[in-house]
């Protein structure tokens, strides 16, 4: 099986904490993941309409790139390139006139798509590797922290993509245990954190991560454990925001889950990625470190 490591755009700037994190870890569990040598933008968002395969074509050639270099899968980290390419993907695999109008215009490539790459991400590949085998490799027990997982709306909807369960999701809650800190059934851990309307209306994302955050806070979680960068932006980013509008609102560290597990496998600390964290989280990781 030959893994194609999709980046996408944020990984390579706001979220690079995510992606040298992720990396890491990867390579400590067994997978010497490759990047694509040719990518593009996802699209980011996924359209809906029927008859519009115009904007289909970013997440399309990425399909043919992977394709191209031989890969069975496209492994992605940002829940929006996983959510926009899965479903382009499941598109044209169920859609043959759709695939073939989509290779007929994409003429000057020297690939067609099949269909035969699998879109898969990150939380599910670390799964596959085993619970027991995740455990072996920690060697800092984070016993003492307490997290909230949250996932969002792009990695569990709609169903036919979904990682997990669509309403119940534990699949970061059973891979985080592993690192000995207390995993918070955290009530909020599938409500959307405003999404792209933190460019258009800042104000519906203030009110999204204060009740999260808040939440979070009164669950006594030490921090916020996710795999979005457009929620983290949310979530983490707009927290400075959030506290000169609501007096009452107190700041939480947010990371990318595999940030923690870099960490409980003793990787070394610029493996972390903590520079990039727009609330430090060192502080919680002070007894432990």
């Amino acid at each position: 099986m030959r893994i194609g490591y999709y980046p996408g755009c944020t990984l390579k700037s706001d979220a690079q904490n995510f992606e040298i994190s992720a990396l890491a870890v990867l390579k400590e569990i067994g997978y010497d993941v490759k990047e694509l040598s040719r990518w593009n933008c996802c699209g980011t968002v996924y359209s809906l309409a029927s008859d519009d395969l115009m904007h289909q074509l970013a997440p399309f050639r990425n399909l043919i790139r992977a394709k191209e270099e031989g890969y069975d899968k496209i492994l992605t980290l940002c829940s929006m390139c996983y959510n926009t390419i899965k479903r382009a993907n499941l598109l044209v695999q169920k859609d043959k006139e759709k695939l073939d109008k989509l290779n007929n215009f994409m003429y000057e490539e020297n690939t067609k798509y099949d269909g035969s790459v699998d879109v898969i991400h990150i939380l599910n590949l670390i799964k596959d590797t085993g619970i027991k085998k995740i455990k072996e490799k920690v060697k800092k027990s984070l016993r003492g922290l307490s997290f909230a997982p949250y996932y969002g709306c792009l990695l569990l909807r709609p169903k036919e993509i979904a990682i997990d369960d669509m309403e119940l999701p534990e699949i970061m809650e059973e891979i985080i245990s592993v690192t000995g800190a207390d995993v918070i059934d955290f009530p909020f851990k599938t409500e959307c954190c405003g999404s792209y309307h933190t460019i258009k209306d800042k104000d519906v994302v203030l009110d999204k991560t204060y009740s999260i955050v808040n939440l979070a806070h009164e669950l006594g979680a030490s921090a916020i454990l996710l795999s979005c960068p457009l929620c983290d932006f949310n979530l983490e980013a707009r927290q400075n925001d959030c506290a000169k509008k609501y007096l009452d609102f107190k700041k939480i560290p947010v990371l990318y889950f595999t940030q923690v597990l870099a960490l409980a496998f003793g990787l070394p600390e610029e493996t972390w990625g903590f520079k990039y964290n727009k609330q430090d989280p060192l502080p919680i990781f002070k007894e432990i470190i």
